[in-house]
């Protein structure tokens, strides 16, 4: 068994209409080029811009809401996915694992409503929140946001939250995620992009008994901590690893936090294309690349941080539906 943790299904308008990569990935599109490298399961969410936001923004990269297509927060894009994995492509969609997404700061009230409705009709396996793009702070999450814990924790089901240490991210910061961490122990909390190899962080996951880390868009990670790229923790912080070689840095990972290291690829975001202030800014990687990084450990540590581990943060009441 090969679980990826961190795979997004659909379509990003914003990402789209402002000229940025990549903006889609459909779930059997993601599953011919996977499967063949030898993943077995996929955890899936949708894209991070949603239809309740003011779409006419997005051309110029703005972030606005009040006068979207849709009234709630990520309802459309939440029902469109389960309904591709359960409706559409039932086949493949035994191979996933659904988590809905929220934004923890705007008709949150609402967004539960919709879940709950959701939860009525469909599985699905855990939360998730990518708080960046649609500058919501996270640490909304225990004000406004405070009835997706509330559901997590009626539901048993974790949170897997995108996670940032750039100065200049005001929304994502993985120390205020693991705050919520520490002040809820009885959620479980993911940490992703391996908290972007800040090693205090890192140190704090291993420390509280419900947080984990995933490493996703591992290989471009790598090549923002060659290049010392402000989206990755400074030297002063960084875990201390060969960055020049990504097989490295998972084993080494591997063996420095091994309960708490959840391997996943960001597909489709395992590469990153767009037009920052006048230039054109490439991180490419591949899903092969990813798969093959994870591959270069020996097998015991491949199943621990692809499917042990991965097991251990879903907690799942039911893992027939892994067969």
């Amino acid at each position: 068994m090969l679980i990826d943790c961190h795979n997004h299904i659909g379509a990003d308008l914003l990402f789209y209409l402002h000229g940025d990569f990549p903006y889609a990935q459909q779930l059997v599109q993601m599953q011919h080029e996977g499967g063949p490298l030898g993943i077995t399961h996929w955890i899936v969410f949708p894209f991070v811009s949603y239809a309740a936001m003011d779409v006419t923004k997005f051309r110029a990269g703005d972030i606005g809401f009040g006068s979207g297509l849709e009234q709630v927060p990520y309802a459309f894009e939440n029902r469109r996915l389960l309904e591709e994995c359960h409706r559409l492509f039932p086949e493949e969609g035994k191979k996933t694992l659904p988590f809905v997404i929220v934004d923890p700061m705007r008709d949150t009230g609402a967004q539960a409503a919709e879940l709950v409705r959701l939860r009525s009709e469909y599985r699905f396996h855990g939360i998730k929140i990518q708080s960046t793009i649609i500058q919501a702070d996270i640490k909304r999450l225990a004000h406004e946001g405070r009835v997706f814990l509330d559901l997590a924790r009626a539901w048993d089901v974790p949170f897997l939250i995108h996670s940032s240490v750039a100065e200049s991210d005001l929304w994502a910061q993985a120390h205020d995620i693991l705050d919520l961490a520490e002040a809820h122990p009885d959620i479980r909390f993911c940490t992703a992009h391996s908290c972007r190899f800040d090693r205090e962080c890192l140190d704090r996951v291993a420390a509280l008994p419900n947080a984990w880390f995933d490493n996703s868009a591992h290989c471009i990670h790598c090549v923002g901590a060659v290049r010392d790229l402000p989206y990755i923790a400074p030297r002063s912080r960084r875990f201390d690893t060969d960055y020049t070689d990504p097989a490295r840095v998972i084993a080494d990972l591997a063996a420095a936090y091994p309960q708490k290291f959840i391997w996943g690829s960001d597909s489709p975001f395992y590469s990153y294309a767009a037009e920052i202030n006048h230039q054109i800014v490439k991180l490419i990687s591949t899903y092969e690349r990813e798969v093959n990084a994870l591959k270069a450990s020996p097998r015991d540590v491949v199943q621990r941080i692809s499917a042990t581990n991965t097991l251990n943060f879903l907690k799942l009441a039911d893992e027939t539906i892994l067969s």
